[in-house]
């Protein structure tokens, strides 16, 4: 059986691979594992200490591959992540994570790097809880919701849920705890991902789409 370490920014991304990605992967005869990332037990660190984990883990195990289930939204200058300024010039955000995953890729060791698939969550992970609406109201009472008209313009908004945007107020972990009473992310996140299921997400995010596609294809 292929084995895939995901690395996670935190408990919400851990919990969905916990609960979402390893049933549906077991049955591609992939086994997942999900660390939070060691230095920070959750959080972006420096790209130099998260580096080290990735190549840690490549050289240890072979056989093993290595991902990142880690969001945009927080990595910052400071975090001197491969070519950070050039990227930030780049205006189109898609563009941006293209060529931020390039550079994270090539600085990799060259002996291990074919077994690093990386990936940035564009935004934060809880926009792919944007996929359904139906979704929340099969698992929210009326009095749950302390806006939900918020929650119909944001879908309506955002077709591919991965664009709802990192504004300090409009981000989609804010957009929800304005939208569901007493909001609890790593509780809720996993909850509403599972419910919504792995196909729906999928065809609703497009570079997510991809990151799974590019999971899968280890086994060819």
């Amino acid at each position: 059986m292929k084995r895939i370490i995901i690395i996670c920014e935190g408990e919400t991304e851990q919990e969905f691979c916990k609960d979402v990605l390893l049933p549906y992967f077991i049955s591609k005869n992939i086994q997942i594992q999900a660390p939070l990332i060691k230095k920070s037990k959750g959080g972006i660190v420096k790209w130099n200490v998260l580096k080290k984990e990735i190549e840690t883990y490549l050289k240890n195990e072979p056989e093993v591959f290595v991902t990142l289930l880690i969001d945009f939204y927080g990595i910052k200058n400071k975090h001197k992540f491969p070519h950070w300024n050039e990227i930030t010039k780049i205006q189109n955000k898609q563009n941006q994570l293209t060529k931020l995953e390039a550079e994270m890729q090539k600085d990799i060791d060259n002996s291990v790097n074919q077994r690093f698939i990386p990936y940035i969550q564009l935004h934060e992970f809880e926009g792919l809880l944007f996929c359904n609406k139906n979704i929340f109201d099969r698992n929210f009472e009326r009095n749950e919701f302390k806006d939900y008209n918020y929650l119909i313009e944001t879908i309506d908004n955002f077709p591919n849920p991965e664009d709802i945007n990192d504004g300090k107020n409009t981000a989609p972990s804010k957009r929800l705890e304005r939208i569901i009473e007493g909001y609890n992310k790593i509780v809720f996140g996993s909850m509403i991902a599972e419910e919504i299921g792995l196909k729906t997400i999928r065809e609703k995010a497009t570079r997510f789409n991809i990151w799974i596609n590019n999971l899968e294809d280890i086994t060819n």
